[in-house]
């Protein structure tokens, strides 16, 4: 199991073998081992890792016990990862981003930026009206048809919340590790504006871009 919880830092490029590569920065653990889950006590095998320290006056004391139960000090952000190697994890680990190499391919996900209420235009890309010839509502869609079937059809693309949902870019290219400062560089761009939390894993469904 390859997996870290990390944060998104920002974009920038890399200069190898005489070719600029777009990579993504990537705060990348490091996470401690809070629980061990196995198909005996719970009908499944995972391992719960923790990321980002914090004071304790900021946790519930249902969690507060939690962490406590597992000696371990308060975090912020929890994952559950299901494995079958539970036994080669112990209780308070450490995992940081030495758990990847550069050229490894791997799954980011991450939660897209928020853009509020928009219009069809921009939510879903339509070409909207003409602009001239005294049209007066260029950025207008249409939604429905005429007398039959006489209803907006479920499923239309229409106005509406856009964006601030999970998504998974698959298959991103390691370009760079850095042990020393917990850092990541990956081939490309990955959902989130600067700070958002993401799970960066192994690649599931393995292949080359």
């Amino acid at each position: 199991m390859k997996a870290l919880l990390g944060k998104k830092i920002g974009m920038t490029m890399i200069f190898k073998d005489g070719h600029a590569v777009p990579v993504t920065v990537l705060k990348a653990g490091p996470c401690v081992v809070v629980q061990k889950k196995t198909v005996e006590s719970d009908g499944y095998n995972s391992v719960q890792i923790g990321f980002e320290p914090v004071t304790e006056k900021h946790v519930t004391k249902p969690m507060r016990g939690h962490f406590k139960k597992a000696n371990v000090s308060p975090l912020r952000h929890l994952k559950e990862i299901r494995t079958d190697d539970v036994a080669s994890y112990q209780i308070g680990q450490t995992l940081d981003v030495s758990v990847f190499n550069e050229g490894d391919y791997v799954d980011i996900s991450g939660k897209t930026k928020g853009k509020g209420f928009q219009g069809a235009v921009k939510r879903w890309n339509f070409g909207g009206h003409d602009k001239t010839h005294g049209t007066k509502f260029p950025r207008h869609g249409s939604t429905g048809m005429h007398t039959e079937p006489a209803k907006v059809l479920k499923g239309t693309h229409m106005a509406g919340h856009m964006g601030d949902v999970n998504r998974t870019i698959s298959n991103l290219k390691v370009v760079r590790v850095d042990k020393d400062n917990s850092l990541i560089a990956v081939k490309g761009a990955i959902p989130g504006a600067r700070g958002t939390l993401i799970y960066i894993s192994s690649a599931k469904n393995w292949k080359v871009k």
